[in-house]
């Protein structure tokens, strides 16, 4: 195992789907009092999240950006679950921002 950076495990699911999995160096999601950053090590964690977009950074640097509906998280040990109603990819065109 690599020293050099820490990652989480990320496991995003939707009621009727698996949206993504992977792992990632930080995750942004829409809590109810604003974002959310998640890094490695952090405190055990359950919220409640809202509708809008999680953005996951993977270890090469690429970001993800998911846009989800209602549902929660769980995150302990560096492995954090979303849990959402609905869930999908954004797909961006270049130049788009």
């Amino acid at each position: 195992m690599m020293a050099d950076k820490k990652v989480l495990q990320v496991n995003m699911v939707a009621a009727d789907h698996p949206v993504w999995s992977g792992t990632a160096t930080s995750v942004t999601i829409p809590g109810t009092e604003g974002q959310m950053g998640i890094l490695p090590d952090h405190e055990p964690l359950l919220s409640i999240i809202k509708g809008g977009t999680v953005s996951v950074v993977d270890p090469s640097g690429e970001r993800h950006s998911f846009e989800v509906a209602d549902g929660f998280i769980s995150f302990d040990s560096n492995k954090l679950t979303i849990a959402v109603e609905r869930g999908r990819d954004v797909v961006r065109t270049s130049g788009a921002d």
